[in-house]
């Protein structure tokens, strides 16, 4: 098993930047795929991007391509979500989550799940 911590989130202007963190604990990290995802209030969780177990594979949703960013650590057994800049639109509670083997893009087809930080982006 995995278990997910989320830290990074915080009130951003638009235009700005945030990296949020994903610390996890477990065995094996390097077995699993990771993956973002976002919730804004009233729509459905949606997914942001995902990165292979070696870090080598990257896949984005269109709609944050080009300004965000994942990369992971798998000696510190870390994720990251580097966001530049953002828009209002943006604001959601993001949450990191896991899988085994190969990344994917629909909830449900991940494991293990952070908390969930806070991402507020005003105009």
């Amino acid at each position: 098993q995995v278990q997910l911590v989320e830290s990074g989130g915080g009130l951003v202007q638009a235009g700005g930047s945030l990296r949020l963190s994903c610390a996890a604990s477990g065995r094996s990290f390097s077995n699993y795929a990771l993956g973002w995802f976002r919730q804004a209030p009233g729509k459905e969780r949606e997914f942001v991007g995902a990165i292979s177990r070696s870090g080598g594979g990257t896949d984005y949703a269109d709609s944050v391509k080009g300004r965000f960013t994942i990369s992971r650590d798998n000696a510190k057994n870390t994720v990251s979500l580097q966001m530049n800049s953002l828009k209002p639109e943006d604001t959601a509670v993001y949450y990191c989550a896991a899988r085994l083997l190969l990344k994917r893009s629909k909830p449900d087809e991940y494991d293990y799940w952070g908390q969930g930080t806070q991402v507020t982006v005003s105009s």
